[in-house]
C-alpha cells in the first residue's frame, strides 16, 4: 500500500514543491539593466511588495475576491437548496445544466461576453434601438463586468458543496421549526445556516482561493484599469522581465493563500467539532 504513495509524492515534489522553491530562491534575486537574473542576494523585492502602490492592488485584489465569493454563496445558496429538494428524477438534469456552461472553454466564454455587451453586441443594439443615450464605451472593461465574469466562472465552485451538504441535511429539523411556530428568518439562522456552515466556509474558500490569483477574466474584461494581483505578476515575468520581483509577489500571495482558509476556519468553525 506504502509503494502506490510513492508516484504520487514524486509528482507532488516535482511539480509543486521544487518549482515552489525555485520561485523562492528566485525572490531573493536580483534583476539586471537588461532583465536578466543577476545572482546577488537581497531582500528588496519583498520591501518593494509593500510599497502603497503595491499594498493598493492587493486590496483590490483581496475586495474583489470577498465580493465574488460572498455574491456567489448569496446566489448559489438557493440554487443548492433548490436542487436538493427537487424530485430525485429532475436533479441529474438540473446538476448537468450547471457543469454544461464549463465544457466551453473560459476564453470562449469570456469573449462571448464581450461581444454580448460590446459596441456591436445585442445588449447595445437593443438600446440604440429604444432611443436611449449611452457611452458605447462604458459596456466594456469596467469592473462591474470583471465582477460578472467572476461570479459567472466560480459559482459552481460554491452551488456544489452546497449541494453535497443539502444532500445530507435532515430537512425534519425546518418542518419541526415551522411546527414550533418559527419564522422563515428565525429557520434560516437558528436551523440550515448553523448547520451548513461547514458547506458554507469551504465554497467559500474554493471560490476565493482562484478568485485571488484570477488574471484572465480581469485582464479581458476590465483592460489596462482593473490591475489585480494576478495580472501584475503576470506583467513582472513576461513584460517588465523583472523575475525576481515577480517571484517575491508570488510568494506573498500564496502565503495569503495559505492563512486566508486558515483564517476563515478559525474565525467561523471554531465551535464545530472535528470529525
Amino acid at each position: 500500500m506504502k509503494k502506490l504513495v510513492y508516484p504520487a509524492f514524486i509528482w507532488f515534489l516535482l511539480f509543486l514543491i521544487i518549482p515552489l522553491f525555485i520561485v523562492l530562491f528566485v525572490s531573493f534575486l536580483s534583476r539586471s539593466e537588461y532583465g536578466s537574473i543577476q545572482y546577488i542576494f537581497q531582500i528588496d523585492n519583498y520591501a518593494r511588495v509593500f510599497q502603497f502602490v503595491y499594498l493598493k492592488i492587493f486590496a483590490a485584489s483581496l475586495k474583489l475576491a470577498f465580493l465574488t465569493s460572498f455574491l456567489c454563496l448569496m446566489i448559489g445558496f438557493p440554487i443548492a437548496w433548490v436542487i436538493a429538494t427537487s424530485k430525485a428524477q429532475y436533479r441529474p438534469a438540473l446538476i448537468m445544466s450547471l457543469a454544461i456552461p464549463f465544457l466551453t472553454n473560459l476564453i470562449i466564454r469570456i469573449y462571448a461576453t464581450r461581444l454580448f455587451v460590446g459596441i456591436d453586441g445585442p445588449v447595445q443594439g437593443l438600446m440604440r434601438s429604444l432611443g436611449i443615450p449611452f457611452d458605447e464605451f462604458a459596456f466594456t472593461q469596467n469592473e462591474v463586468l470583471v465582477l460578472y465574469g467572476m461570479v459567472t466562472t466560480y459559482l459552481p465552485f460554491m452551488i456544489f458543496p452546497l449541494y453535497a451538504a443539502f444532500e445530507k441535511f435532515n430537512f425534519s429539523l425546518v418542518e419541526a421549526a415551522l411546527d414550533l411556530g418559527a419564522s422563515p428568518t428565525r429557520i434560516l439562522f437558528k436551523v440550515l445556516l448553523p448547520n451548513m456552515k461547514v458547506a458554507i466556509v469551504n465554497g467559500f474558500i474554493l471560490v476565493f482561493i482562484p478568485c485571488l490569483g484570477e488574471f484572465v477574466i480581469p485582464d479581458l474584461l476590465g483592460g489596462a484599469k482593473n490591475m489585480l494581483v494576478g495580472n501584475l505578476i503576470t506583467e513582472q515575468f513576461l513584460k517588465a522581465r523583472d523575475w525576481p520581483f515577480g517571484a517575491a509577489l508570488s510568494m506573498v500571495l500564496i502565503l495569503i493563500l495559505i492563512l486566508m482558509p486558515i483564517l476563515l476556519k478559525k474565525v467561523f468553525l471554531r465551535r464545530v467539532p472535528s470529525e
